[in-house]
């Protein structure tokens, strides 16, 4: 066999296979984002997190699991609008780093006299990691989606064109 006919056999295997790939990197990229919201919400610092912008948060939260599990179903299905759905998904998990997690970390609260910092450098750094590898797996599997839908498109399009000749 050719490295020719190996490429198209590849390239056909997509009409019959779903793409677990970004399906599953997605799935893993909810699992930090559960794992970011955890850290947050158990933190019980004074009264400092009870207040509109967690609110905020909570509902972003969900809204941002059921879009990821939402596109992981449809890039399975190479749909090709939930590639960019995923990478901008992505894109919106490095701007909450500036939010709640930066906002916490740079303030103090004074509990019975004593200043207490909020949101302690190892917190921070764990929220951060976990914020930034969901925002990581939402790209890499917007981008493998993006090229094998493509890629599944102009397959599609040959065997089309075959069938006419």
């Amino acid at each position: 066999m050719t490295m020719n006919n190996e490429a198209l056999i590849k390239r056909d295997r997509l009409r019959f296979t779903k793409n677990k790939l970004s399906s599953n990197l997605t799935l893993l990229a909810i699992v930090l984002n559960a794992l970011y919201f955890v850290s947050i919400y158990k933190s019980d610092v004074g009264t400092y997190y009870y207040n509109l912008m967690i609110g905020v948060s909570v509902v972003y939260n969900l809204l941002f699991m059921l879009t990821a599990f939402l596109s992981s179903e449809g890039v399975k299905a190479y749909k090709l609008g939930y590639s960019f759905v995923l990478m901008g998904i992505g894109a919106g998990q490095i701007v909450r780093i500036f939010i709640i997690p930066l906002q916490a970390k740079n303030a103090t609260l004074s509990i019975s006299g004593t200043a207490q910092v909020v949101m302690e450098d190892g917190q921070f750094m764990r929220v951060c990691i976990y914020l930034i590898g969901s925002a990581v797996l939402c790209i890499i599997a917007g981008i493998v989606a993006f090229i094998r839908t493509r890629t599944l498109q102009e397959r599609l399009a040959e065997v089309e064109k075959e069938k006419k000749a």
